[in-house]
């Protein structure tokens, strides 16, 4: 399915805070909001700027979310990425479109980087749907993805709150009308500094793999893309 494009105004303003945040609550494999109020991001990137970064002013501090990794271990999010370039997405290993397309274009662009910098990078794949998506059945998904890839899973409650303190919206996976079920969950991608450990850079599900190979580089290094 598409969703609207994030909109931004020439200029950081109030308006531009409220078109972020706005559109911070678009779903993808469904439609609908957790209800939950959301931080207000401001946003600098130009409108029509031609780039699928879109720069945050008022960066995210990267949640308190603890959870399980793929070997069910004990995850820190804050203490095991602190210091480190960070990819940050919320999805589901079910998703029949965007998941797979969002996490195989950060891998491909991966796999562009010099071996050093790819051993920097973390990438994060926090699962919208953990009745299903178990410690197991995320090591196994992300195997085809890229191996070195973080899967996170646990109670939906606390990932839901972690999703929206970076202004995501998630809700608890349903059956569709024709009896699949789907789990409803924004599609951003959010990328940490390794400087300031701040979520500073935005990138939608239009954002491509050549979008990745081209920031990634700066992304390593806490520059703006």
């Amino acid at each position: 399915m598409r969703t609207k494009s994030l909109k931004t105004s020439r200029k950081t303003l109030a308006a531009a805070a409220l078109l972020a945040t706005a559109a911070f609550t678009l779903t993808a494999c469904g439609s609908g909001d957790d209800g939950g109020k959301e931080p207000v991001a401001e946003v600098s990137t130009e409108a029509d700027s031609g780039k699928a970064a879109t720069v945050l002013d008022k960066p995210f501090e990267k949640p308190d979310l603890v959870l399980k990794d793929t070997h069910g271990k004990k995850y820190d999010l804050r203490e095991e990425t602190k210091g480190r370039p960070t990819l940050v997405y919320f999805g589901y290993t079910h998703c029949p479109d965007v998941c797979p397309l969002t996490m195989n274009n950060i891998a491909v662009a991966k796999k562009a980087l010099p071996e050093a910098d790819q051993d920097k990078l973390k990438v994060i794949f926090v699962t919208t749907d953990p009745e299903r998506d178990t410690s197991a059945e995320l090591g196994k998904w992300l195997k085809g993805v890229d191996a070195d890839f973080t899967g996170l899973t646990g109670d939906f409650a606390t990932i839901q709150a972690g999703a929206r303190q970076l202004g995501i919206s998630i809700e608890p996976s349903k059956k569709d009308k024709n009896g699949k079920i789907v789990s409803m969950h924004g599609t951003q991608v959010i990328a940490f500094s390794p400087k300031t450990d701040g979520g500073y850079v935005l990138y939608s599900e239009s954002a491509t793999a050549a979008d990745y190979t081209k920031d990634l580089p700066k992304l390593l290094k806490g520059e703006t893309p």
